[in-house]
């Protein structure tokens, strides 16, 4: 077979064709892409500090019905569940044995009261014949002190027709304060003892109503810390408006005060008990209910909401942000954070007023990326419209967006 022989200067030809094409190919490559971010331009404003807390309800008044004398209960005259008054009669107890130790302590009383006339009459009588010599002072003196001791019966007795009186009273088993009764721990026939302080019943008071919370007491140790700062701005001790939110997730109708908090730090759990009060006109909160409340601390008037999905936290704890600079290039920036509000960051320091904090694109860039800034669009936060402690957050992101444009 006969071979066709291409010339040398033809095949360089077409490798120098070659290779300028590749060439060409390299320099058309489109440059890489600069990273878009989501950037909000924040600004201090001043920030309600609304804290969240659980706790349970607790009824203002619980009194403890018991037997205060020893019997047969004859009879309950109450309705499980109804409400009474203070001094209204819940049972009563077999009054016959106390009756009769009363008759006999006035039975004891009228002795000891015609003893003490016959004293009298005979000290009065002795003290004229001892004048005369016609007795001898012992016998006067004796006659005193007879009186003496014929007084003292009588106050004896007194007390015992007292003391009788009582525990026929306490066959009366009353109400101790006005509230609702709950479920009778005894039954007509039974036999009740004053020694052994027999449950019968339980009566509470439940308007108003207190609301126990729990708070760590390093919340409670940075919010002291804020206060006596001047970061965070009072309305003076008890003036804190509180919130109530029920088990379904309803807000009570309402508003309660902050009483006190506990002086004492549980060691199991490391939380102090805030106490609170609220109204409860129409009986909606029932003692023992798990609820939730919102404590209006006061006010940041220098603080500056950050979005949470733009605050990082290392290892330690230590949060950060990454910031656009001028230049548009990320720079990180260390913040200490005061606690979570809403979907935000309460942040005391390490921002500037204009700052632009990343929070979209976050985990696509790193410090001294160059970057393509835009406003952030944030969804807005769940429930906005019923949470009014949530508006501060989200005007914070809107305003430094409309600001970017």
């Amino acid at each position: 077979m006969r071979m066709e022989r291409v010339p040398f200067r033809q095949i360089g030809l077409a490798t120098v064709a070659i290779v300028l094409a590749a060439c060409g190919q390299k320099q058309s490559a489109p440059p890489p892409q600069i990273p878009e971010v989501g950037v909000v331009a924040v600004q201090p404003t001043a920030v309600p500090v609304v804290t969240e807390l659980p706790g349970r309800t607790n009824a203002f008044l619980v009194a403890q019905v018991r037997a205060r004398v020893d019997g047969i209960v004859l009879r309950r005259e109450f309705i499980e569940g109804s409400n009474v008054k203070a001094g209204e009669r819940l049972y009563k107890i077999d009054p016959a044995p106390y009756v009769a130790t009363l008759n006999n302590a006035r039975a004891s009383l009228a002795k000891a009261r015609a003893n003490l006339v016959t004293q009298n009459a005979l000290v009065a009588r002795y003290k004229v014949l001892v004048s005369a010599s016609a007795v001898s002072k012992q016998d006067y003196d004796n006659a005193v002190a007879a009186q003496g001791q014929a007084e003292a019966d009588v106050d004896a007795g007194k007390a015992a027709v007292d003391a009788a009186q009582i525990n026929l009273n306490y066959t009366d088993v009353i109400s101790p304060v006005t509230g609702k009764v709950g479920i009778s721990q005894v039954t007509p026939g039974a036999y009740v003892q004053a020694s052994q302080a027999t449950l019968m019943s339980t009566v509470q008071q439940m308007d108003p109503m207190y609301v126990d919370l729990n708070q760590s007491s390093l919340d409670g140790l940075k919010l002291r810390r804020e206060i006596e700062e001047g970061r965070l701005k009072t309305s003076g001790p008890g003036a804190a408006k509180v919130t109530l939110i029920l088990e379904d997730g309803s807000t009570y109708a309402e508003q309660g005060k902050l009483q006190f908090t506990d002086v004492t730090v549980d060691q199991t759990t490391g939380s102090v008990t805030i106490r609170t009060l609220f109204p409860n006109p129409n009986r909606v909160l029932l003692p023992g209910m798990f609820v939730r409340a919102r404590i209006d601390e006061g006010t940041n008037d220098t603080a500056f909401l950050v979005p949470q999905v733009g605050v990082l936290h290392d290892q330690k704890g230590q949060a950060s942000v990454l910031i656009v600079d001028k230049d548009n290039k990320v720079v990180s920036r260390p913040v200490v954070t005061a606690r979570a509000q809403g979907q935000n960051w309460i942040v005391n320091s390490g921002l500037n007023p204009g700052d632009r904090v990343i929070v979209q694109g976050v985990e696509k860039v790193h410090a001294g990326a160059t970057v393509k800034p835009v406003a952030a669009q944030l969804p807005p936060p769940p429930g906005a419209a019923s949470r009014p402690s949530a508006s501060p957050a989200s005007a914070a992101t809107a305003a430094p967006t409309a600001a970017a444009h």
